[in-house]
């Protein structure tokens, strides 16, 4: 899955409609730049491709105000939404994502109703369960774990990233089952991007 997909959908998507500087400032004000592959110049490349695609649509506004060609907005299409839910739902319940494409997903829970993400959260700790299992019934050696050697170390390392990251992901589903964050459906939530003309203290 290309984070920068879901990155740059669900970004769009939060304003209704947005030019590729919002989205730019707000990828950064998540710390994307950090964590994904979300620099400037493929950011704007993806709005691009996404509108190619028939994924974005494409608007041209006013002017630019330094003399440059008209600013182009873009709004999510039918299209788009389907590929943006298909997308987060998709990298909710894998249990084998890339750490920036389940934090991108993260981020973007709140879009969905509060029983699908447990549900989709469920189904993540099912499999990590499983893939954990997996792993200790036929990939670990039978000799006693001293007699394993470092090539030991990576079925420990692979238990071990299943059993915190399933640690992690039941703690979150125990927070949305308490009520914690306003899902979809239920009512209005701040959306915490940065407001038209606002510097972004993190570029």
């Amino acid at each position: 899955m290309s984070v920068m997909r879901l990155l740059v959908l669900g970004a769009v998507r939060q304003h209704g409609r947005a030019h590729g500087y919002q989205v730019r400032n707000d990828l950064e004000f998540w710390g994307a730049h950090e964590w994904s592959t979300a620099k400037p110049g493929s950011i704007y490349h993806a709005l691009k491709q996404l509108a190619k695609e028939g994924l974005l649509l494409a608007h041209e506004v006013a002017p630019s105000t330094a003399g440059g060609p008209p600013r182009v907005e873009y709004e999510l299409t039918e299209a788009g939404e389907e590929s943006f839910f298909a997308l987060l739902r998709t990298a909710l319940r894998a249990h084998d994502e890339r750490i920036d494409v389940l934090t991108s997903a993260v981020g973007f829970i709140v879009d969905l109703p509060r029983a699908e993400a447990i549900s989709l959260l469920k189904e993540r700790v099912a499999a990590l369960e499983s893939w954990a299992e997996e792993v200790r019934t036929h990939w670990t050696p039978d000799s006693p774990p001293a007699e394993w050697g470092h090539i030991g170390e990576i079925m420990r390392l692979w238990t071990h990233q299943a059993e915190s990251d399933a640690g992690w992901t039941r703690g979150l589903i125990e927070r949305l089952e308490n009520g914690a964050y306003v899902m979809a459906g239920e009512g209005e939530r701040e959306v915490t991007v940065l407001p038209e003309g606002t510097g972004n203290p993190f570029s």
